[in-house]
């Protein structure tokens, strides 16, 4: 059984440093979203570490544009995009400013909202919140959030939540990246729960 920690949201610090620490660090951390008086929650479940410039499967990999720009600023804030002309996906900027890495948000376990995120989505059980566009429909994170400040506590933040131990993680190849150089392909940099 995990020890629930107390509740705190996550600094600028859990951020500035290495991804992919950062990435298996994020699991078992609540992702909250407050919609005026409503509060939608989650467990992280599931992560996938993007180590900038020289990551080719990394959104940055080939320099700066509009779309990412948000990478290149600085820790903790949010970097979500549009993509397949239909889903936004949330990600985590990491590491120093003008180094452009984040952790895309995978998965996540609903904790509180869950008639809320069920109807956003018309779906129920597994299939809720387990997927990174999934859950970005069932929290209502859209390109308004791009840029966001995770560490301020207003709107989209994360807290400590659930300690997940080593033994409980595991580490794969990401998903969805064909594209990649070989090396980033089979990189371990893919992070999840398991029971």
């Amino acid at each position: 059984m995990e020890k629930i920690t107390i509740m705190s949201i996550l600094p600028v610090n859990f951020y500035e440093r290495n991804t992919i620490r950062v990435a298996r660090e994020l699991l078992g951390k609540k992702l909250v979203r407050r919609l005026g008086g409503l509060e939608l929650s989650a467990m992280i479940v599931e992560t996938e570490a993007y180590c900038g410039t020289g990551d080719s499967a990394c959104h940055a990999h080939r320099g700066k544009t509009p779309r990412n720009a948000v990478m290149f600023g600085p820790p903790g804030h949010a970097y979500v995009y549009f993509t397949y002309g239909m889903h936004y996906l949330l990600n985590l900027v990491t590491e120093k400013e003008g180094n452009p890495c984040a952790v895309l948000i995978r998965g996540v376990s609903p904790v509180d909202g869950i008639a809320e995120m069920e109807a956003r989505r018309k779906k129920r059980g597994a299939e809720l919140t387990n997927g990174p566009a999934k859950l970005c429909q069932a929290m209502c994170i859209d390109k308004s959030l791009n840029g966001w400040d995770l560490t301020c506590g207003r709107e989209l933040w994360l807290e400590n939540y659930k300690n997940i131990t080593a033994k409980r993680i595991t580490a794969t190849p990401r998903i969805g990246i064909p594209y990649a150089r070989e090396e980033h392909r089979t990189a371990l940099w893919r992070f999840l729960t398991v029971t």
